[in-house]
């Protein structure tokens, strides 16, 4: 099993409209196609850096294989509507982990 990870850098008051966009647009399209499971939204407490907050946003993910699929039929999409919106004010940085039991 492997976790999908994107920790969003959010300039200082747009937190809400982030956490609005993330909830409302980006987990239901993450959700399309069943690939990616169990979402968990989460802040970010250390590497906190002045005039911005951290969010993560996790799934459960089977393979790379299937990631792979996944970014080409939603993610890229989610991703140019993410920068539509935000424009630069914020920034994603994905990490794929494998979950070691």
């Amino acid at each position: 099993m492997l976790i999908y990870n994107t920790t969003y850098q959010v300039e200082e008051g747009l937190e809400q409209s982030f956490l609005i966009w993330l909830k409302e647009c980006c987990l239901i399209e993450a959700a399309k196609g069943g690939i990616l499971s169990s979402p968990r939204i989460t802040r970010v407490l250390s590497h906190r850096e002045e005039g911005s907050s951290c969010y993560s946003l996790q799934f459960e993910v089977e393979n790379s294989g299937l990631l792979h699929r996944w970014h080409l039929e939603h993610g890229a999409r989610l991703n140019d509507e993410l920068l539509k919106v935000f424009k630069d004010k914020v920034v994603g940085f994905p990490t794929l982990m494998e979950v070691i039991e």
